[in-house]
C-alpha cells in the first residue's frame, strides 16, 4: 500500500468519523458503508486505491486483529452469567452452531460434487461464525427485548472462537489430501495444535488475571498502564503456543476466556478499546474486504456460488438455530429473529484470509470466492434488515406481556465496549 492509498483509507475513516452519529440506527452500517468504501476505491471500482490481497502487510493486519478479537470477545462474556441466565446463547452454541457446520456441509457437498468432503466441511465451517456488529441496530434498539439482543450477542461473541477448531481441523485434514504425508503424522500435528494452544491459554490467562489483580491491589500499576499490559498479554498468549507447536489463535481465544472470567480487578481499559482501537481494526477489514477480496469474488462469480450463500443465510442456519430454541417456550418469531440475526463478518473474513491463504487445498478458489459472496450478502441484507426489523420485532414482542422474550436479564458488554444500551431512532420511532 502506497502513501496514496494511506491517506484515501484514513481520509475515509475521518468523514465517517464526522457523520456516523447521523448514520447510527439506520441502514447504513459501519462494515456496510466501509464494504463500499473499499469497493469503490479498490480494484473493483476506481482503482485508485493499490491493496493486493498477498501483501504481507493485510496478512499482518488480518492476523493482528484476529488475535485481538478472539482474546477480548472471550474476555468479555461472563460465563458464570451465561449458565445462570443466558440459556439461549448456549443452546444457540452447543446445538445449533454444530448442526449449522452439518447442514452446511451437507448442502455443499451436494451443490459443489467436486468438493472433497473435507473442503465441504471446511466451507461449512468457514462460515459458521456470527458477526452482530453487521445488525448493530438490533443490539442498540431498546425496543428489542434484552434477552434477545443478549443472545446475539452472547453467540457472537463466542461462536467464533468455538467454530476455529473445526475450521483449523477440516483446513488440515483437507490439506492432508493433496500432499504425501501419512493420515498419522497429519493427526499428530492437529492434536498438538488443539492441545497446546488451550494449554497456554489457561497457564497465560489465568497467571495474568492474578499478577494484574496483585498490581492493582497494591497500586503498582496505573489504569493506562494496565491497559498495556492486557495487551501485551493476548499477544503473549497467542505467540507462547506458537513458539511451542500450539495455535496462536485457539490459546488468544482461551485466554482471553480464563482471563476475563478470573481477574477481579474492573478492567476499563478493555472495554475502551474495544470502543476505539477494535473498532478501528474492525472498520479496516471490512475496508480491506471490500478493496481486495471483494473484486475477487465478484471475478470468479458463479450462479451456484449465490445459491450457497443465500442457503447458508436462511435455512442452513435458521433451521438448526429453531431447532436449539425447542423447549424454551419462545414464540416461532423470536426463533425466526434469532436464526436470521446470524450475520457472516469478521470472523469469516479473517478465517479466509489467514486459513485458505496458507493451505494447500484443491478448491481453495471456489472456497474463497463462496465465502467472499457470502459475506458481502450477508453485509447488505443484514445491514439494510436490521433496523426495520428491529422496530417490527420490538413491537410484536411489545404486545406479547409476560413471556419468555420479555424475562429480564444480566447485560453484557458487546463488541464496540457499551454496557449498557441508550436509546435510539430505532427506539424513538
Amino acid at each position: 500500500m502506497d502513501l496514496s492509498s494511506v491517506a484515501i483509507v484514513v481520509g475515509g475513516l475521518f468523514f465517517y468519523a464526522l457523520v456516523s452519529g447521523r448514520l447510527s440506527g439506520t441502514i447504513m452500517t459501519a462494515p456496510l458503508v466501509f464494504t463500499v468504501f473499499g469497493f469503490m476505491i479498490g480494484a473493483g471500482g476506481l482503482g485508485i486505491a493499490k491493496l493486493d490481497i498477498g501483501h504481507s502487510a493485510i496478512h499482518l493486519i488480518a492476523e493482528f486483529t484476529l488475535m485481538l478479537v478472539l482474546f477480548t470477545d472471550a474476555s468479555r462474556i461472563d460465563i458464570r452469567t451465561v449458565r445462570r441466565d443466558h440459556n439461549l446463547p448456549a443452546r444457540m452454541l452447543i446445538i445449533g452452531l454444530p448442526l449449522t457446520i452439518v447442514a452446511g456441509a451437507i448442502v455443499a457437498s451436494q451443490l459443489f460434487p467436486a468438493f472433497s468432503f473435507w473442503e465441504a466441511a471446511l466451507l461449512a465451517a468457514l462460515l459458521a461464525p456470527t458477526d452482530a456488529a453487521l445488525g448493530q441496530a438490533v443490539l442498540s434498539a431498546e425496543v428489542v427485548p434484552a434477552r434477545i439482543r443478549q443472545a446475539i450477542n452472547i453467540e457472537s461473541g463466542l461462536n467464533d472462537g468455538i467454530a476455529l477448531p473445526a475450521v483449523l481441523l477440516f483446513a488440515a485434514l483437507a490439506s492432508a489430501e493433496q500432499v504425501t504425508s501419512g493420515a498419522g503424522e497429519w493427526f499428530r500435528f492437529i492434536a498438538i495444535q488443539l492441545t497446546l494452544g488451550p494449554l497456554t491459554g489457561v497457564v497465560i490467562g489465568f497467571a495474568g488475571a492474578r499478577l494484574l489483580d496483585s498490581a492493582a491491589e497494591h497500586r503498582w500499576a496505573n489504569t493506562s498502564f494496565q491497559g498495556i499490559g492486557i495487551l501485551s498479554l493476548a499477544v503473549l498468549t497467542y505467540v507462547s503456543a506458537e513458539l511451542i507447536g500450539g495455535n496462536g489463535f485457539i490459546a488468544a481465544f482461551i485466554g482471553g476466556m480464563v482471563f476475563g472470567n478470573t481477574v477481579r480487578h474492573p478492567c476499563t481499559f478493555l472495554f475502551e478499546f474495544m470502543e476505539s482501537e477494535g473498532q478501528l481494526l474492525m472498520l479496516i477489514t471490512f475496508l480491506i474486504f471490500g478493496a481486495a477480496l471483494l473484486p475477487q469474488g465478484i471475478a470468479h462469480f458463479n450462479l451456484a456460488y449465490v445459491v450457497y450463500a443465500a442457503l447458508s443465510l436462511t435455512v442452513i442456519r435458521m433451521l438448526p438455530i429453531a431447532a436449539s430454541l425447542v423447549g424454551t417456550g419462545l414464540r416461532l418469531p423470536t426463533q425466526s429473529f434469532l436464526g436470521w440475526f446470524g450475520p457472516r463478518g469478521l470472523a469469516s473474513i479473517l478465517f479466509v484470509l489467514l486459513i485458505l491463504e496458507e493451505s494447500q487445498i484443491q478448491h481453495r478458489e471456489e472456497l474463497l470466492s463462496i465465502t467472499i459472496i457470502t459475506v458481502a450478502l450477508s453485509t447488505l441484507l443484514h445491514g439494510v434488515s436490521a433496523a426495520p426489523f428491529a422496530r417490527l420485532y420490538g413491537r410484536l414482542t411489545s404486545q406479547m406481556g409476560e413471556c419468555e422474550e420479555n424475562r429480564p436479564v444480566e447485560e453484557m458488554p458487546m463488541r464496540d465496549g457499551r454496557t449498557s444500551f441508550t436509546e435510539t431512532r430505532i427506539g424513538k420511532d
